[in-house]
C-alpha cells in the first residue's frame, strides 16, 4: 500500500480527504497507483522527464552560475479539480477579469474610481506600471488584458483565494500543454476514463482572441514578439508561435513605416496587424518608454495609439497587477459590477497605510511580506521561516518605501502527493489558470499547478526550486470525443 503511511498532516490535501481515503475524483488515480509497483512508478517518472528533455521544455534562471537553462521540474502525480469546484473558479475568474479591465480603462480615461476615492489616487500615480503615455488610449473593443494568469491558493479548510493577478506578460501556459501531452501517455487508462477536460485547444483560442483585435482586417497578420532566446520564457514564446502558426519575431525584425508596423521579410516589408508581445512595457518602444531599450520597436506605441496595430496585452495594463492595487480588487469588483468577489483575496495589509504598517512591522515573524512589483518569488519575506537579520532588513526597507510593500498572513497552503524516495510525501501547491479576453472570455479548464518540491517550502516558483504538475479538471458530463486531448 503506497499511501498507507501518507498523512495530510493537518493540511488540506487535494487528493485525500483523510489518510488512505482518496477524494471522489481521485479514486481511479489512487487505485491505479496502488496497483503499480513502486519501481514502475519511478520508471514512469523517469520516462516523463526524458520526454521533457526530448522536447526541450526549459526555462532560464537569471544569475545562476551553474548554467542558465533548466528542464522544468515535473511530478507525474496529477492534481485533480472536480467539476463543481471548477465552475466556481471559472465564474470567479470571469468576474475578476471583467472588473480589472473596466478598472484599467477607467484609470486611463475618466478616473471615476479615483474621484470616488475607492482607490487612493496617489497609489495609482506612484504605481511603477502606471503609464502616463497610455492616458486616453483606446485598445480594440476597450479590452486591455487579453491574456491573464491568476494565481490561486487553497487554505486549510479548502477555500480558494486569489493570491495575485498577472496581467502584463503572464507565462507558464506552454508547460500546461506539455504537462498534458506527457501525462496522458503516463496514465492513459485513468486519463481516458476520468472525463478530463481538454487543454489542447488553448492555442486555437489564443489565435482567435488575437485575430479578433484587428476588426475590419481580413486574415490579419499576427506575430509573437520575444526579447530573444536568453529570456526566461523563450521556450514558451517559440512554442506558442509554432502552435498558432504565427511568426516569432524580435524587435529588430519589425519597423514602423508610414504609421503602420511592418515585418521585414526576404520578399520585402509585410504589414503586421496584431503583436502578441512578450516584452515588458519598459522595453517595448524606446521612443515612448525606456530610451535605452534595444529590444523593442521605435514608434510601435504611437501606431498602437493611432489604432494602426493591436498590442496584446495592451501597454499600461500592469497597473492592475501591482500588489498594492491587488488589495483593492474586491472593492473594484463591487464598484464596477455591483457584486461581491466570488473568489476572495488573501487578507492583505497595505504598508502605505500608517496603522497597517505599524502592525506589519510588529509582526514580521508571522507574516509574508511582498514587494509590490517583484515576481518569481523574489522580493519576499516568509516571516515564520526568516532570520532576525532578514526581518530587520525588510523592516528598514518598509520604513524607507512603505508604498512598495504589502503583507499577508501565512496560509496553510493545500498539498498534493509527490514522489519522494521510497514513497509519497505532501508538498504545497498553488494554481495559475489562464484567461483569454477578446470578443468573449475563455478560461482554460485547468492551469499550471506549481508545486514546492522542497519539503516544508511555501515557495512554488520554478526559480526558487519549485516544479509543476498536470491539472485535471473533471467534467460531470460526457465529453465530445472530437475535442478531447489527442
Amino acid at each position: 500500500m503506497h499511501f498507507e503511511k501518507y498523512d495530510p498532516d493537518g493540511f488540506y490535501d487535494e487528493m485525500f480527504e483523510a489518510p488512505a481515503r482518496p477524494r471522489r475524483g481521485a479514486r481511479k488515480l489512487a487505485e491505479r497507483l496502488e496497483s503499480l509497483p513502486l519501481e514502475e512508478i519511478h520508471a514512469r517518472q523517469r520516462a516523463a522527464e526524458q520526454a521533457f528533455y526530448g522536447s526541450g521544455v526549459t526555462f532560464t534562471v537569471y544569475g545562476d552560475r551553474s548554467g542558465t537553462e533548466r528542464i522544468f521540474p515535473f511530478d507525474i502525480i496529477p492534481r485533480i479539480v472536480e467539476a463543481q469546484e471548477w465552475r466556481q473558479i471559472e465564474n470567479g475568474l470571469r468576474q475578476r477579469v471583467r472588473a480589472l479591465n473596466l478598472f484599467i480603462d477607467d484609470v486611463y480615461h475618466d478616473q471615476k474610481i479615483l474621484r470616488d476615492k475607492v482607490v487612493p489616487r496617489e497609489l495609482i500615480r506612484s504605481a511603477r506600471s502606471f503609464r502616463t503615455a497610455c492616458i486616453g488610449a483606446n485598445p480594440p473593443e476597450g479590452v486591455w488584458c487579453h491574456v491573464t494568469g491568476t494565481d490561486l491558493v487553497r487554505d486549510g479548510d479548502g477555500r480558494y483565494f486569489v493570491l495575485e493577478d498577472n496581467l502584463r506578460c503572464p507565462s507558464g501556459v506552454s508547460y500546461v500543454l506539455e504537462n498534458r501531452r506527457v501525462l496522458k501517455q503516463t496514465f492513459p487508462v485513468v486519463f481516458n476514463t476520468s472525463r478530463v477536460r481538454p487543454v489542447s485547444d488553448y492555442s486555437s483560442h489564443l489565435w482567435s482572441t488575437l485575430q479578433s483585435l484587428a476588426p475590419g482586417r481580413e486574415n490579419p497578420n499576427v506575430v509573437v514578439l520575444t526579447p530573444g532566446r536568453f529570456n526566461s520564457a523563450y521556450f514558451e514564446h517559440a512554442f506558442l508561435a509554432r502552435e498558432m502558426g504565427a511568426e516569432l519575431v524580435e524587435g529588430s525584425d519589425l519597423a514602423v513605416d508610414g504609421g503602420v508596423v511592418v515585418m521585414r521579410t526576404t520578399q520585402g516589408p509585410e504589414r503586421v496587424d496584431v503583436v502578441y508581445r512578450r516584452i515588458d512595457d519598459d522595453f517595448l518602444d524606446p521612443l515612448a518608454f525606456r530610451e535605452d531599450s534595444m529590444l523593442g520597436v521605435p514608434g510601435i506605441f504611437e501606431a498602437f495609439r493611432n489604432g494602426r496595430v493591436a498590442l496584446a496585452n495592451a501597454p499600461g495594463c500592469g497597473v492592475a497587477d501591482d500588489k498594492v492595487i491587488y488589495a483593492y480588487v474586491p472593492k473594484i469588483i463591487r464598484y464596477y459590477l455591483g457584486e461581491d468577489a466570488i473568489i476572495p483575496n488573501v487578507p492583505t495589509l497595505v504598508c502605505h497605510d500608517d496603522t497597517e504598517r505599524r502592525h506589519v512591522l510588529d509582526n514580521l515573524d508571522t507574516l509574508v511580506v511582498k514587494s509590490a512589483n517583484e515576481a518569481g518569488g523574489y522580493g519576499m519575506l516568509v516571516g515564520p521561516h526568516s532570520t532576525r537579520e532578514e526581518r530587520e532588513e525588510f523592516g528598514r526597507a518598509i520604513e524607507a518605501n512603505p508604498r512598495n510593500y504589502v503583507a499577508q498572513p501565512t496560509l496553510a497552503l493545500s498539498r498534493v502527493p509527490v514522489i519522494a524516495g521510497d514513497g509519497f510525501e505532501g508538498r504545497h501547491v498553488d494554481l495559475r489558470p489562464y484567461v483569454l479576453y477578446g470578443k468573449e472570455i475563455f478560461v482554460l479548464p485547468g492551469g499550471l499547478t506549481r508545486v514546492a518540491l522542497r519539503k516544508g517550502s511555501l515557495v512554488v516558483n520554478s526559480s526558487q526550486g519549485g516544479g509543476s504538475k498536470d491539472t485535471w479538471v473533471l467534467s460531470d458530463e460526457p465529453l465530445d470525443p472530437s475535442v478531447q486531448d489527442q
